[in-house]
């Protein structure tokens, strides 16, 4: 890999630059890069730092000074408060002792019992006593919420979000060209192994897909039927780019239970970065809810890796390369659109429109021509007609060059 640097290195280091008046938290799915940002800042900050791990028990914890490096206690396999205490008293002497100040990070740190109400009242006693302490935190957006971020801690971060990899990154730092990235997608520690697909495709669904549905969302929220989430997500890789309702869900898949199970596992997958299901575009919110969902892989590793296809048969397959095409757009704008920007598909009978994007007053239709599919104009005109878009797009062969669509954010078509 090159010398590269994601945009929120710059945008931490800018943050770290300030006084600290609130933490840091940087949120983003499985290895998308949160540990690298850190520690690529960590080198060009003129302040002492400390990365801490809670996640991995046979990890280093990393102490970076200024003039030495300190060594620190041996990390336990499990992680009281007091462990926590321990460290944020020390990195607090040492950014007194330095007088410019200190930083500590630390991952996963939801995995500490009570962490946020013990951070609060950290945080707020240095705040009283204008102590040079930045504290930023990694980890899952969902999990750090749902383990006191958003309640303990409320006014007292800013967030950082890390999505997975664009096109234009990857082919910076690996020199991804478009047919690469389709099918080998946008994560970073699987970069180096795109010579060997068998390597490739064990470390997608061994070191990510396995982790993730096993681990992360199971600490996320209580899940009864564990089999049933992992068997939900093969599915919707495997359909990823199809309109599937909840119906045929149950019909693919043994011991389902009801749709609304499904609904909300399918909601726990979105959560963890996998797999989303779009909602049907609608003025009437009531019927998005009730619509058959999209499935899209947030990542086209996670549809190509389980497909059995090689790359070369991938991209010979016209109406499977269509569907990764369709997969990578609509995860490309799903993954760069504001939060306060939503991604929906509109059909009405035979008439589709692939993606609808949604900020304030203002919609934007997509349609991919992806070779999936014969383009009709036809379900485009309707669209218009009835909703009047701000824009409607076409990414394709005839309109918008892939490669060009996938190299500027969702936010860029509302903003021309």
């Amino acid at each position: 890999m090159r010398s590269f640097q994601r945009a929120q290195v710059k945008a931490l280091i800018d943050r770290l630059g300030e006084a600290p008046q609130q933490l840091i938290a940087l949120f983003g799915p499985r290895q998308t890069g949160k540990t690298t940002i850190v520690r690529q800042a960590f080198r060009q900050i003129d302040v002492g730092s400390r990365f801490l791990s809670v996640d991995e028990p046979d990890s280093s914890e990393i102490s970076v000074r200024l003039d030495a490096t300190k060594s620190i206690l041996p990390r336990k396999q499990d992680r009281p408060t007091e462990w926590l205490v321990h460290h944020w008293e020390e990195a607090r002497m040492d950014a007194e002792e330095f007088g410019r100040g200190f930083v500590l990070a630390i991952d996963e740190i939801q995995k500490i019992p009570n962490w946020s109400d013990t951070v609060k009242g950290l945080w707020d006693a240095d705040r009283a006593r204008n102590c040079p302490l930045h504290v930023v935190i990694l980890g899952s957006a969902p999990l750090l919420m749902q383990s006191g971020l958003s309640e303990s801690l409320a006014g007292r971060f800013e967030a950082i979000h890390v999505s997975h990899w664009s096109l234009a990154e990857m082919a910076e730092a690996f020199d991804f060209d478009l047919r690469k990235y389709l099918y080998f997608g946008g994560y970073p520690g699987a970069a180096r192994f795109a010579r060997n697909q068998d390597r490739w495709r064990n470390y997608i669904l061994g070191a990510l897909v396995e982790p993730n549905v096993e681990r992360d969302i199971l600490a996320m929220t209580r899940v009864d039927k564990p089999a049933l989430l992992k068997r939900l997500f093969e599915l919707g890789a495997a359909y990823s780019g199809q309109i599937l309702s909840y119906t045929k869900m149950l019909g693919h898949l043994h011991d389902a239970g009801n749709t609304t199970t499904l609904a909300r596992y399918l909601d726990l997958l979105s959560d963890a970065g996998l797999l989303a299901g779009l909602p049907k575009y609608s003025n009437r919110p009531h019927r998005r809810r009730a619509s058959s969902p999209k499935l899209i892989v947030l990542n086209t590793a996670l549809m190509t890796a389980g497909s059995g296809y090689s790359s070369d048969e991938a991209h010979a397959d016209r109406s499977f390369r269509g569907r990764i095409v369709e997969s990578a757009v609509g995860a490309h704008l799903y993954n760069t659109a504001r939060p306060d920007t939503r991604l929906y598909y509109w059909r009405d009978g035979s008439h589709e429109v692939d993606f609808v994007l949604e900020r304030g007053p203002r919609i934007i239709a997509v349609e991919v021509k992806s070779g999936i599919k014969n383009l009709n104009f036809r379900g485009m005109e309707i669209f218009n007609q009835r909703f009047r878009p701000y824009r409607s797009l076409l990414v394709g062969e005839g309109g918008i060059g892939l490669n060009e669509f996938l190299t500027v954010s969702a936010n860029h078509w509302f903003e021309k």
